[in-house]
């Protein structure tokens, strides 16, 4: 499926191409498709590629002279009807527990959508998430397919101080914070894994069109899998499919 794609400079060196402005999995399975076809026809003029919900960041290696000739080789690539096949993506499994001591808003969220602490956990944990794009912070997840039940509002003063693995929601989104930081999500749980280690050639091990699913632990079990992280020996849970 084609869309009908906008493209506009975005600085001295950059352009920016944007799709209908929804969060949709066709759309980000375009996305993905055009940002590895430009990959592959332009390498060498292009230092980095960055994507969200809609829209795609093309950032030249120097000064564009001529932003219509580029837009005009974005187009005739993206229309070629040549874009790659779905290619190779990853569900990871990711163990959260959700123990009071981690799920600091679980109660207020429990009691304003009339749920049960049990039955939310439940409709967090079943969904399979889409990643759309990683970005606020380093590792950040941005995923799509919360439950509509758990839609919930951030708040309105945000904490200075979220600890790292912190499982949150903030209005129809669901993440992990991957590092302390400031955050007006509210807390459901905590991940013992490493979302960011820039240490690996891969910094994040997620990317865009990979899938998550969250899988409840005891906190022993959280507290064994942290020395496992911690130690630098922790594997995985995941599976390979065609996205």
């Amino acid at each position: 499926m084609a869309f009908k794609l906008t493209y506009k400079p975005f600085g001295e060196r950059a352009i920016l191409v944007e799709w209908p402005a929804v969060i949709d999995e066709t759309v980000l399975k375009d996305i993905i498709k055009f940002k590895t076809a430009i990959a592959e026809n332009n390498s060498e003029v292009i230092v980095d590629l960055k994507s969200a919900y809609n829209s795609l960041l093309i950032i030249y290696t120097t000064v564009c002279r001529n932003f219509e000739n580029e837009i005009n080789v974005l187009k005739n690539i993206y229309n070629s009807h040549n874009l790659p096949s779905d290619s190779l993506s990853t569900l990871w499994k990711i163990p959260v527990c959700y123990d009071e001591r981690f799920g600091i808003d679980l109660e207020s969220i429990s009691k304003e959508k009339n749920l049960s602490k049990e039955a939310l956990i439940e409709r967090h944990s079943q969904t399979i998430y889409t990643v759309y794009f990683i970005g606020f912070l380093p590792g950040f997840l941005y995923l799509g397919g919360l439950d509509a039940a758990l839609h919930f509002p951030r708040k309105s003063a945000p904490r200075l101080h979220v600890e790292k693995g912190a499982v949150a929601i903030g209005g129809n989104q669901t993440g992990v914070y991957p590092i302390e930081s400031p955050g007006g999500w509210n807390i459901i749980g905590n991940s013992p894994i490493a979302f960011f280690n820039p240490k690996n050639e891969s910094p994040c091990f997620a990317k865009a069109g990979d899938k998550i699913k969250f899988k409840p632990i005891t906190i022993k079990e959280y507290n064994d899998l942290k020395i496992l992280v911690e130690a630098g020996v922790y594997q995985f849970e995941s599976e390979v499919f065609y996205g």
